[in-house]
């Protein structure tokens, strides 16, 4: 099978091959029309001439006796030159022809200029002498006797000069479009260093040792990097999404897993019961999991149209830590109403719990103290310890992703950071006090508006 070798598509020589068809095409037309014209003003130029020959003309018609000899400036133009030229009448048939027409047997010149007098001068004759002339019509008045005159001169000559300058013209032409390829290649490789600059940008990009395209990029080329950055931008805030949800799961799931754990250790239950609490525990995790795939798919947004009962949520969290803290003997008080309800989605109102819950059950003492309201000011939920509490300098920095405050116990300081994420797509606040059982408390506010 023979191997095909298909070219590669360059923007480059499509320009090139495009701009010099259009190059070559005008200059060729100018070219044309240089040579053209110039044949015409020949043409022109000797027709003046001949009217200015007039006198030797006349000479030979007086010579064989076509006009009177009545006019004195006959007398000082009387030299005699032979002319290829007949005499034509109003319908252009021949009355007389020289001398010279006749020695080359031309009697037929009128006949046939009248086939060829409907188009543009230059008029160019072959004729019966197996010659070819250039024809020139002259209407003129001499002694009030009105001439029809058809003059030809040899068109070889003519050709050969023609033919020089239009050599010399197609050689000038052959110059400037050479010039016209050389700023064209130079114009070319200027106009496309914006967009090897953007490539190797773009390259360092996927490298990661930038991420945007830089500034200073022509006016027509903006949009587009100006689309590129925003893309990039884009794709690389869906990527934070995933790598933030896969780290909240993995938070998540810990809490779930270590209440596996206690389950499965604990021996005052039977069998069926640690089943049952195991399922209980899966079916939270399989909620989490679709929870922060969904989260990482379409990003954070509050949903205050949802409601979704405190009580259950809080119930479930709590019969868990227990289980994963059995040896503090926590206190646990919950200060909840009974048709209390969150104004969002259930899966956020379990990481806020669930989060902050989880946090002071790991670092009080023995007492946490949960409580919530809803009024008209908005949703607020409260939750708090008896543990060592929050340095003053530590209160706004926990909260960001990897910062943690109680770098004694494990933990990756990520649950803080997703409930602020969280109360912020609800528009809402997450402030940190201290609490009157002398550790921290977690204050959340939510506008209902």
């Amino acid at each position: 099978m023979p191997l095909k070798i298909k070219p590669k598509k360059r923007l480059l020589t499509r320009i090139f091959l495009t701009s010099l068809s259009i190059i070559a095409l005008v200059g060729f037309g100018l070219a044309w029309m240089v040579n053209t014209l110039h044949v015409q003003n020949s043409y022109n130029e000797e027709t003046a001439q001949l009217i200015a020959e007039i006198p030797q003309v006349a000479a030979e018609l007086r010579e064989h006796d076509l006009i009177p000899d009545t006019s004195a400036w006959l007398e000082e133009n009387n030299k005699q030159e032979r002319y290829v030229m007949a005499s034509c009448d109003a319908n252009f048939k021949q009355v007389w022809t020289s001398s010279l027409a006749v020695d080359r047997g031309l009697f037929d010149i009128c006949e046939r200029f009248d086939e060829i007098r409907g188009g543009v001068p230059p008029y160019y004759l072959n004729t019966a002498d197996k010659r070819s002339y250039f024809a020139y019509l002259l209407s003129v008045d001499i002694a009030s006797i009105h001439y029809n005159l058809l003059v030809l001169k040899d068109a070889e000559k003519i050709e050969r000069e023609t033919s020089k300058f239009a050599k010399r013209t197609y050689i000038r032409l052959a110059l400037v479009l050479t010039l016209a390829l050389l700023l064209l290649i130079s114009a070319a490789y200027w106009g496309m260093q914006p967009l090897a600059r953007m490539r190797t940008e773009l390259q360092a990009i996927i490298k990661g040792k930038d991420k945007a395209l830089s500034g200073g990029y022509p006016v027509e080329l903006e949009g587009v990097t100006q689309a590129l950055n925003q893309l990039l931008r884009q794709s690389s805030a869906q990527q934070q999404r995933y790598q933030n949800a896969m780290n909240d799961l993995a938070h998540s799931l810990k809490t779930r897993l270590a209440a596996v754990h206690a389950i499965t250790d604990d021996p005052t239950l039977e069998r069926q019961a640690i089943c049952e609490k195991i399922m209980d525990q899966v079916s939270q995790m399989d909620l989490l999991v679709k929870y922060q795939l969904k989260r990482a798919m379409l990003g954070r947004k509050g949903l205050k149209q949802i409601k979704t009962p405190v009580n259950p949520i809080v119930e479930q969290l709590s019969q868990m830590l227990f289980k994963v803290y059995q040896d503090k003997q926590v206190q646990f008080t919950a200060m909840l109403a009974d048709n209390l309800t969150f104004p969002g989605d259930e899966g956020d109102l379990m990481e806020l719990c669930g989060n902050l819950m989880e946090n002071a059950f790991r670092l009080c003492i023995s007492q946490v103290r949960i409580s919530a309201k809803l009024d008209k000011d908005g949703f607020e939920l409260i939750v708090e310890d008896d543990g060592p509490g929050v340095e003053d300098s530590l209160k706004q920095k926990i909260i960001e992703r990897g910062v943690r405050a109680d770098t004694q116990s494990p933990g990756q300081g990520i649950g803080l950071a997703v409930c602020s994420e969280i109360v912020s797509s609800y528009g809402g606040t997450l402030s940190i006090e201290d609490s009157p059982l002398e550790g921290a408390r977690f204050r959340i506010q939510i506008p209902l508006n």
